[in-house]
């Protein structure tokens, strides 16, 4: 006989694409996830909130995290749970994810907790249709594995409803804030704890005389007639001796639904040499024509969430997907990310909230810039020393 996964209200649905049920995804590699990342900022840079929440089907996990940056601070919940029997149920602990209209609005919402003095509920709506972005697939070193393989559609939009921070609550205003979220399927890096029995990962930071970058970031820009649309863009830059891989993709977004591609960056950036910090600095596009289409980007404060108290890339210990029992909650606030021993524990991605000026576009805007850069770049006055992942 032939086992089959456990009927869910889903299997209703004519949707299926697999010959199993919903509560089973097509293969058994345990690092298969469904994670969906959102944030919301004012627009002057003073307070970011952030959203993760990952699904784990072969672990039987579900995680979450919500969380706010103001300046340097950071708060963090954390939250897990067992994921069957209710693999239907977006939500763990005091962390919540709803769809409220598909491809449109969303809901975030963080319940007061004992953990950390924060709680908040915001509404997504989008103001472009979300965009597909590049299969994003990598491979072992050797090439033997495929280690990653997963798809992503990202979304630019306003943020309504409110945030409760150290007791005082803050109104979410359209008019003041704006937001932007992700969601993405399929066998993903950095899921639980590295194995112990295999051959050690790829790891870009352990490799002496290689240099890394990459960028990922979404905006939401207005135009002074009150139009709006979105700029996106990915790039990943490695080099070392004889060698350099690019990677690059991105376009302007419109709310009809069209995209006018990218074909190429040029990016010129600042960064602070003692934590990496994004500073700001110009991202000159190439579109199809050959034209050239700049684009500036300045950090609004040092408010920015760091992703590594949402366990992107571990920590302390803790790695997504991680099976920490029935129900966990947990959570910490850190008085200062800036400083060098904190960003390194946890890492520099982050989400440093930038304002954006697109000349050709006769547009400014929001964004959500999220950078890595290791190893030496001494253009950038960056040192070997100096680097950490």
């Amino acid at each position: 006989m032939i086992e089959l996964g456990p009927l869910i209200a889903a299997d209703e649905q004519f949707v299926h694409q697999i010959p199993d049920t919903f509560a089973t995804v097509s293969q058994s590699d345990r690092s298969w996830t469904e994670k969906v990342f959102a944030t919301a900022a004012r627009r002057d840079g003073s307070l970011a909130l952030a959203f993760g929440i990952g699904k784990y089907p072969n672990r039987n996990v579900l995680d979450a995290f919500a969380g706010a940056s103001r300046g340097v601070e950071q708060w963090t919940v954390r939250a897990g749970r067992r994921l069957s029997p209710t693999p239907e149920l977006l939500a763990a602990g005091p962390v919540h994810y709803e769809i409220v209209e598909p491809l449109r609005k969303v809901r975030f919402r963080l319940d007061p907790n004992e953990s950390q003095p924060i709680a908040f509920d915001w509404l997504f709506e989008g103001v472009v249709p979300p965009f597909l972005e590049e299969r994003d697939q990598q491979r072992s070193l050797d090439g033997s594995r495929v280690s990653a393989d997963l798809v992503r559609y990202h979304q630019s939009g306003t943020a309504s409803g409110w945030v409760e921070l150290e007791g005082e609550r803050h109104l979410i205003d359209p008019d003041g804030w704006f937001s932007t979220r992700d969601h993405s399927w399929g066998v993903r890096y950095q899921v639980g704890a590295p194995l112990s029995d295999t051959e050690p990962a790829f790891e870009v930071e352990t490799l002496e005389g290689v240099a890394f970058r990459f960028g990922w970031s979404p905006a939401y820009m207005q135009r002074t007639d009150g139009s709006v649309y979105a700029l996106h863009h990915f790039f990943q830059e490695i080099r070392a001796a004889g060698f350099e891989q690019r990677k690059f993709q991105g376009g302007v977004e419109h709310p009809d639904g069209s995209r006018e591609r990218f074909v190429d960056l040029d990016a010129d950036l600042r960064f602070d040499p003692l934590n990496r910090r994004l500073l700001g600095g110009t991202l000159s596009f190439v579109m199809a024509d050959g034209s050239h289409r700049p684009v500036t980007i300045e950090a609004l404060s040092d408010t920015g969430f760091h992703l590594g108290t949402g366990l992107y890339f571990g920590f302390d210990g803790k790695f997504h997907g991680m099976w920490r029992g029935e129900e966990h909650v947990e959570g910490e606030y850190l008085p200062d990310c800036s400083l060098p021993e904190t960003a390194r524990r946890v890492h520099q991605i982050r989400d440093c909230i930038v304002r954006v000026h697109d000349p050709r576009g006769a547009g400014d805007g929001w964004a959500n810039y999220q950078s890595t850069i290791t190893g030496a770049w001494p253009d950038l006055g960056l040192t070997q020393e100096t680097s950490f992942w």
